[in-house]
C-alpha cells in the first residue's frame, strides 16, 4: 500500500465523485479508477458504492478513511520536517488545543514567531485532552494544550500564566441569572451540560460527596454548541469563563461557581522525542516569554 494511493482514496471520499477527484489530483479518471480498484483488491474489500448522485463509502471504506487520514497526516508531517531541516526561518508547527481564553497567549507567540520566520506554517486542531493527547502520542502533533495536569513521566510541560474559572451559562431570563455566584444547591434538579472530561474530574472534585445530587443532561465536546442549547433553555452549561460570548446582546450570562473552581492550562510535548528546528525555536521563545 502506498501513500499516493491513500491520498487518492481520501480525495475520492471527499469529493464523492471520480471525475472531480481526478481533476483535483491532476490525473485521468481511468487512471484514478484503476488505482482505487487496485487498492480494493489489495485490501480484499469494496470501498465505494456507486449511487445515482455519486459515490458513497462502504463500511470498510469508512474504516479506511479514518486510518488513511492518520497515515497521510503523518506522511505530510515527515515531509514538512525534512523539508525544513536546517531552516529555522520556516517549517510547520502542529498544535492540538483545548478550549480556553488563554489560547490568546499562544496565538500571540505564534504571531511573533511568524514575523521573524516568514516561511512558518502552522496547523491547529481542537479537542478535549484525550483526543489531542492521542495525536501527540502518535507523533502527528508537536504540542498539545491540556486543561488537566499532565503526566510528567511522559510529557514535558509549560504552565500558562492565568487560570480558567468555572461557572454556569444560562439564558439572561433564567432564575440563576440574577445571582452573583452559584452554589451546588442551586444546581440540584437542573439539567446540566458539561464536557465529559470536566464532569468526571473538575466538577466531581468540586461537588465531592454530593456529586450524585447533580443530573447530567448531555455532554458536549465544544462549548459553543453547548451554549446554543443553553440559550434555548434546554439546560445549564458548566464551563469556563470567557469561552463563549456572554456580552449584553448575546442573550446568555456567565455566573461563577462558589466555592471557586479553577483549572490551570498546560502546553505539553513528548519527553525524549526530538522536535523539528522550528518547534525548538518556538519552544525557546515560549520559555523566554
Amino acid at each position: 500500500m502506498e501513500i499516493r494511493e491513500l491520498r487518492a482514496f481520501l480525495e475520492v471520499a471527499r469529493e464523492e465523485n471520480m471525475t472531480r477527484a481526478a481533476g483535483n489530483l491532476h490525473m485521468s479518471q481511468p487512471s484514478l479508477s484503476k488505482l482505487i480498484k487496485s487498492l480494493e483488491h489489495e485490501l480484499g474489500a469494496k470501498l465505494f458504492v456507486r449511487r445515482s448522485f455519486g459515490l458513497t463509502l462502504t463500511k470498510e471504506g469508512r474504516v479506511l478513511r479514518e486510518r488513511a487520514r492518520d497515515l497521510v497526516g503523518m506522511a505530510n508531517r515527515i515531509e514538512d520536517e525534512f523539508a525544513s531541516l536546517g531552516n529555522i526561518t520556516g517549517g510547520a508547527l502542529y498544535f492540538g488545543l483545548a478550549e480556553s481564553y488563554q489560547i490568546q497567549y499562544l496565538a500571540r507567540q505564534i504571531k511573533i514567531l511568524r514575523e521573524q520566520a516568514p516561511d512558518l506554517r502552522y496547523h491547529v486542531e481542537s479537542g478535549v485532552s484525550a483526543q489531542v493527547l492521542e495525536h501527540l502520542d502518535q507523533g502527528s502533533l508537536d504540542f498539545a494544550v491540556l486543561a488537566q495536569d499532565p503526566d510528567l513521566t511522559k510529557y514535558e510541560a509549560l504552565t500558562f500564566p492565568g487560570v480558567d474559572r468555572w461557572g454556569i451559562i444560562v439564558p439572561a431570563d433564567h432564575r440563576l441569572a440574577s445571582r452573583s455566584y452559584v452554589e451546588l444547591d442551586d444546581l440540584v434538579g437542573e439539567p446540566l451540560f458539561c464536557s465529559q472530561q470536566g464532569w468526571k474530574h473538575e466538577i466531581a472534585r468540586w461537588a465531592g460527596s454530593r456529586m450524585p445530587d447533580l443530573r447530567l443532561e448531555a455532554t458536549f465536546g465544544l462549548a459553543y454548541n453547548a451554549a446554543v442549547f443553553a440559550r434555548e433553555g434546554l439546560g445549564v452549561l458548566l464551563t469556563f469563563d470567557r469561552i463563549v460570548d456572554t456580552s449584553a446582546d448575546s442573550g446568555i450570562v456567565f455566573r461563577p461557581l462558589k466555592p471557586a473552581l479553577e483549572t490551570k492550562l498546560h502546553l505539553v510535548w513528548r519527553r525524549n522525542r526530538p522536535l523539528s528546528p522550528i518547534a525548538e525555536r518556538f519552544l525557546d521563545q515560549l520559555r523566554r516569554a
